[in-house]
This record gives C-alpha cells, sequence and structure tokens, in this order.
C-alpha cells in the first residue's frame, strides 16, 4: 500500500486470489467442455496409439527381405494379403513375403518395418521394392504418443480443441469440470444509453454492459444478468442486492469514486458488505473496490470504459479462473517500449501496446491516447505494458513487464 493508502496491484491481486474458493465440478459432454477448467487428472488407460502402424501407404515387410534393394537391382516379393485401417491382415508374414498397408493400419504379424508405396512397383501378385528399409522405419509403435498409466491432463488445466481431441481419442465422451462462475453484473450511472436508445443531450452510450461482460464470458463465467441502475441510493441498493442474490460473483461498473451521485459503496456497506480494499495505485484503475457480500466476492470497477476492461483483466478475470481451478499464476512476460515513457510516480501505469516481433526481441507500442474514456484504444491493443508505482521514466527500448490480453479476450485482442 502506498503512502496514499492505495493498494499496489499485486498486493491486490493476492487479496483477491486469498478470498476466493474453488467452486464445485459437474460433468459435461466433450462437446460442452471447451473453454472449461478440468476438475479431475486425465491418466491415459491403455496406450496411444494401441497397436503398431504404419506411417504411409506402402507394404509391409521384413527388414531382412529387402537388404540391398535399389532401383537397379530391386528385390521381388510375394503379395500375400492387405491390411487396412480399421481392418487388420489376417495372415503372418512370412520369408519373402509382403502384405499391402493402408496409413494407419496395423502392422501384420511378422512384419517389422513398411517400404513406402512410391518406392515400389506392384506386379500380378508380386511387388518389386526399389529400396532398403531398416526395421522400424514407418512404424509407429503403440504408446508412441502416450503410455497407459500416464497423467495426460492435470487438475486445472483450461480445455482448448487440442485438450478435446486428446481426451476423444482416450476415449471420454463426458469429462469433470469446474462449474462455471455466475457472475452479475451492474452498470450506473443517469447518463448512460442502450445502444438502441434515442440520443439526449449529456449523454454516452453504455459500453460496459457489453465489454465487461464479454471478458466474464472469456473468462469461463456465465453471464446471469446485466443490468444498468441510475445514480440513486435506493435502487443501487436494491440492485445489488438483487444482483448477489444467486450470482457467485457481482461486478459493478461505475459509482465507486467520492462523488455526491456515487452510491455504490455506501450502499454496499449497507448492506453489510466486507471491504477488503478500494483504491488502487494504477492508473487507469485508481477508484476500485473489491470485498465480500454475503460470502461473494464483489468487484466495484470504475465506470470509465477502459478503467473497466484493464481493471477486470488484471483483478476479475484472475479471480474468476481462480474460483474455476485454474492455476493462479501470472501470465506475463517482458518486452522493449517503444518510444519511452515519462510519469509521475505514485501510480502504476497500464498502457494499451500492440506487440511485435522484431531482430532484437520484442516490442511493445502504445496504440496512442492512453486515457481511461479512449476505448478505441482497446481495438489494436494484445498486451498492458505495467509501468510500476515508483517508476517515473522509462527509456526509449528499454524492457517493461508486460500483461498479455488474449487471455482474457478469448483470442480477439
Amino acid at each position: 500500500m502506498d503512502a496514499s493508502g492505495h493498494i499496489e496491484l499485486d498486493d491486490a491481486v493476492r487479496m483477491v486470489l486469498d478470498a476466493l474458493s474453488t467452486l464445485p465440478g459437474e460433468t459435461f459432454e466433450l462437446d460442452s467442455a471447451l473453454g472449461r477448467v478440468l476438475a479431475q487428472d486425465i491418466v491415459a488407460e491403455r496406450p496411444l496409439p494401441p497397436f503398431d502402424g504404419s506411417a504411409m501407404d506402402g507394404f509391409a515387410v521384413r527388414a531382412a527381405d529387402v537388404a540391398g534393394a535399389r532401383d537397379a537391382e530391386p528385390v521381388v516379393l510375394r503379395l500375400v494379403g492387405e491390411s487396412r485401417a480399421g481392418r487388420p491382415a489376417q495372415e503372418t508374414l512370412g520369408d519373402g513375403q509382403a502384405i499391402a498397408i493402408s496409413t494407419g493400419a496395423i502392422i501384420p504379424a511378422g512384419a517389422d518395418a513398411v517400404v513406402r508405396v512410391e518406392r515400389t512397383r506392384r506386379d500380378d501378385g508380386r511387388v518389386q521394392v526399389l529400396e532398403e528399409v531398416a526395421p522400424g522405419e514407418q512404424v509407429r509403435r503403440a504408446g508412441e504418443d502416450m503410455q497407459a498409466g500416464t497423467t495426460v491432463l492435470q487438475r486445472g488445466a483450461t480445455l482448448g480443441p487440442a485438450q478435446l481431441g486428446v481426451l476423444a481419442s482416450l476415449g471420454h465422451a463426458h469429462v469433470r469440470c469446474a462449474s462455471a462462475p455466475r457472475v452479475s453484473l451492474l452498470v450506473t450511472g443517469d447518463e448512460l444509453l442502450a445502444a438502441g436508445e434515442r440520443a439526449r443531450p449529456g449523454a454516452i452510450r453504455d459500453s460496459n454492459s457489453h465489454s465487461v461482460a464479454a471478458l466474464a464470458r472469456c473468462a469461463g463465467a456465465e453471464v446471469l444478468a446485466s443490468e444498468v441502475v441510475g445514480d440513486d441510493e435506493r435502487a443501487t441498493r436494491a440492485a445489488i442486492a438483487a444482483a448477489a442474490h444467486d450470482a457467485d460473483m457481482v461486478v459493478i461498473c461505475g459509482g465507486m469514486s467520492v462523488g455526491a451521485h456515487d452510491h455504490v459503496r455506501a450502499s454496499l456497506r449497507a448492506l453489510g458488505a466486507t471491504q477488503a480494499f478500494w483504491g488502487l495505485a494504477l492508473r487507469p484503475g485508481h477508484p476500485t473496490w473489491f470485498g465480500t457480500l454475503n460470502g461473494r466476492p464483489v468487484f466495484g470497477l470504475p465506470g470509465n470504459p477502459v478503467s473497466a476492461m484493464v481493471t477486470f483483466v488484471l483483478l476479475a478475470g484472475p479471480a474468476l479462473r481462480a474460483m474455476q481451478g485454474a492455476p493462479q499464476g501470472r501470465a506475463r512476460s517482458t518486452a522493449r517500449l517503444d518510444g519511452g515513457y515519462d510519469k509521475p510516480a505514485g501510480r502504476a501505469h497500464a498502457l494499451r501496446c500492440r506487440l511485435s516481433e522484431r531482430d532484437d526481441g520484442r516490442h511493445a507500442a502504445p496504440t496512442g491516447p492512453q486515457g481511461s474514456h479512449v476505448l478505441s484504444s482497446m481495438l489494436a491493443a494484445d498486451a498492458l505494458a505495467l509501468i510500476p508505482s515508483q517508476t517515473t521514466r522509462v527509456a526509449p527500448a528499454e524492457h517493461v513487464e508486460i500483461e498479455p490480453l488474449a487471455p482474457w479476450m478469448g483470442g480477439w485482442a
């Protein structure tokens, strides 16, 4: 916490994560599990592939039978059968014999290698082999991908396309995952207009109901409701109480500052909420509140659209993943900051940046004006460059810590 009582970002993250508990798991059909977090370890019960198979279309042979084969002096073998994918050969390969084989088919008994079809000539029940092969050549061994008893996926893994493919290959039609956290979203402000509502003087369009709700879904949550409430204390208190009734987390945008029409903190106090912190040493995102209400985490985020997105990414997103049992480590790395940066001491700054790879490594270029109301600055951003509170100058091309945005934006960053 700094001298003004504002909490540093990393301290805030620790306080948030310490206040959470993991949600129970439930069983999902495989095709419904994309993006969910595993609530069990996945152990291979049998090897994969389950048998020695061919990596190529060609002919299964005994390597010793084709030793010395070449174009000028082919080795002639007698064809005695065929092994197709899903239809294994019944014959056992003997001396001087070959069995036609398809990619993925079982290697017949007696064979120890495969000759590619391109290096053969087939003629009237025989095959001319034009090159020698070593034992095991073009053979995919049983268990080469996964051995029986191997833990293939660990509890806490997020299920993407590759993970679903692995589960299917192991025969899992269902999988146990953490339940999706249920989130209620409140957006406050008399000035807010819905997207299709008629314009009026002094009003602005509500973007937080859409951007913050989308961030919650990208973090694996189910958004139960998204409601806009005016700057009225009684209405604000009633809306917060209703939002907390069935939700696992409440997110409130706006009304968190000290103005005469900011009613969220007073409403939370009146409802018996416990405050963990209010005020981040961060720009954008200073008027951020976190606490619990009836045992449920509540985030009070700033109303400015960029501030709301940034604080969600840095605090509420990790909280939602932690509630699903996902690992709590941050995905931060470093990049060279283009152009340098000057700021006063006292608050960390989160700069919206575009990343690029150059000869001297990764670079981060600010996306333009960094005001908390400039929502278009998020369009080209794929990372936040985090400048520490007490840093006052970053030299051009100096390394800074970056927080990738793609994990929190469904790959759309």
